[in-house]
């Protein structure tokens, strides 16, 4: 069996009292196309921190292609590409001083890291102002910086917080095209994000973690199967991963979703100045 891109055992981190996640055991098969859900405050970004270095776990084990995070951290990060929650970019630079340093920070020599900076400008639409500081882009143009700077080094798997949030209709067709270049070729991306569409249209594998635990993970139809097994069964969703779809009608990610952490609000619930 091939070595997991991404795996977990019993991750955990916790925050003083708090609990953010707990005992999560992930499995991500190299070139898949994973989205990582969840409702606001449930455990996505701490995860997200965790599997790529940014944030010691509490407890728990991290490999990523076979290597533990814990014991090979640099060698695991030459490997991967990110976009985290706040970009984290040096604004006081322009877009190709700061991809020209990213490279060269992933060892590219000069010649390779400067034509794939001239090459990634020119795709995500940032080459006509080659004067502009970064701290002068708009939060789109950021995050397209973000997203150039995290597949500039070739990765294997790339992590995405979030990776269109603020970014055109136009710039996001060419990014999602651009992704799933890098799945045809055997890269692994590991996506969040809370527009589900994206998700469902783009990932072939979902997890959703609520309250910090993981409540599902699998292919699409067998997240559906398991839905359906618990309206009718009363078992949990991710019991029944490994199931098969019936011929029902299928369902959207959006009603997986909701049947699956729970819709928190009646539907009949109303705003009393509204009503």
């Amino acid at each position: 069996m091939d070595v997991p891109a991404i795996s977990t055992e019993g991750l955990t981190r916790r925050f003083g009292e708090l609990v953010a996640v707990h005992d999560v055991n992930l499995r991500v098969a190299p070139g898949q196309f994973f989205g990582f859900l969840g409702p606001n405050g449930a455990g996505k970004s701490t995860t997200i921190k965790m599997l790529t270095g940014l944030l010691a776990p509490t407890a728990g084990r991290i490999h990523i292609l076979g290597l533990d995070l814990i014991a090979k951290p640099l060698e695991v990060k030459r490997q991967i590409g990110v976009v985290p929650e706040g970009m984290a970019l040096f604004g006081r630079l322009t877009g190709s001083e700061y991809l020209n340093f990213v490279g060269r920070m992933y060892g590219l020599d000069r010649e390779t890291a400067a034509k794939r900076t001239a090459e990634l400008l020119e795709f995500m639409q940032l080459a006509d102002q080659p004067k502009k500081l970064v701290t002068d882009y708009s939060h789109g143009m950021q995050k397209k910086l973000a997203l150039a700077a995290a597949v500039i080094h070739g990765p294997k798997i790339l992590f995405l917080d979030e990776p269109f949030e603020a970014v055109d209709a136009i710039a996001s067709g060419t990014l999602k095209a651009m992704l799933q270049r890098m799945i045809a070729r055997g890269a692994t991306i590991f996506l969040t994000s809370h527009v589900l569409e994206i998700v469902e249209r783009l990932c072939s594998h979902v997890a959703i973690i609520h309250r910090g635990q993981l409540v599902a993970q699998g292919s699409l139809e067998e997240l559906r199967a398991g839905v359906e097994a618990q309206a009718a069964t009363g078992v949990p969703a991710v019991a029944a991963e490994g199931a098969t779809q019936s011929g029902r009608e299928k369902l959207t990610l959006e009603q997986i979703f909701l049947r699956t952490v729970g819709d928190l609000r009646r539907a009949d619930q109303e705003l009393s100045w509204l009503g």
